[in-house]
């Protein structure tokens, strides 16, 4: 495996789908998966003994967390940038899992927290970030020019490149959950499951070359080395609802945990 490709895929989400509804009962609905190497600690989301207040999973090689909800409805989830080769790490490297651990740890107001982030951006590998609790949702990436964005009521898919872009695994993730949205006859942790790749012609060419492209444009990613870790669901409405399944190498179950808070 290639030193600078597991250097982009830590302590976050790789796959996930949400629903922005702040003028509703149920502001937030969210899906979605963790691609991580199996070799990697970490805890299955519970809530933190030093946080008790913060729901998520902990990275143990790092200490921080990928998707993590409060009891109050503070939310954040966290995606790397795919970019190859990778940039040069900087000599103050914070890991990108603070990001999502330190702002349901303090609770801070979003805007001011993704500014006071954007000005330091360079001091982390490249991220996407979503964050918000039932009044706001803001997006931030470090590998933009945007800066950070507050979003518009609305269905939003996400992986490792900017918000929406149509890469065969996101259009699927927006369309499965716009499908339980309209349905909900489906655990909602299980939407992204689908395990077939995507023919060549149609994945992304994001600088990993073969069979590395292909491996990773299936949804629900299945390998001995590297693959779907965790799916979780979240809704947040007039209870929090959380869901999150762990698997194993082969792709199989191997715990459920739910919260209803």
């Amino acid at each position: 495996m290639h030193l600078q490709l597991s250097i982009q895929y830590t302590a976050g989400m790789c796959l996930l789908s949400f629903n922005w509804q702040p003028n509703s009962q149920t502001p937030l609905v969210m899906v979605a998966n963790r691609d991580e190497f199996h070799h990697r600690p970490a805890k299955a989301a519970d809530f933190w003994v030093d946080v008790p207040h913060m729901l998520a999973g902990i990275d143990l090689e790092a200490g921080g967390t990928w998707m993590g909800v409060t009891t109050d409805g503070y939310f954040a989830a966290l995606t790397n940038v795919r970019k190859m080769p990778a940039p040069e790490k900087s000599p103050d490297q914070i890991s990108r899992g603070a990001l999502v651990k330190d702002f349901l740890a303090h609770r801070p107001d979003a805007q001011g927290y993704l500014q006071d982030i954007h000005k330091q951006a360079h001091l982390y590998e490249g991220f996407n970030l979503v964050l918000g609790n039932k009044q706001q949702c803001w997006f931030l990436s470090n590998r933009n020019d945007h800066g950070p964005q507050a979003l518009a009521p609305g269905l939003y898919g996400l992986s490792n490149a900017d918000l929406n872009t149509p890469w065969p695994k996101v259009e699927y993730a927006k369309s499965q959950l716009q499908n339980w949205l309209d349905m909900q006859n489906a655990p909602l942790y299980s939407l992204l499951n689908r395990k077939e790749t995507y023919p060549e012609h149609l994945q992304p060419n994001t600088g990993i070359g073969q069979p590395w492209e292909t491996m990773l444009s299936a949804p629900f990613i299945v390998s001995q080395a590297y693959g779907t870790r965790v799916s979780t669901g979240l809704s947040i409405g007039p209870k929090i609802h959380w869901q999150e399944a762990s698997f194993d190498q082969t792709g199989t179950l191997l715990n459920l945990i739910e919260h209803k808070i």
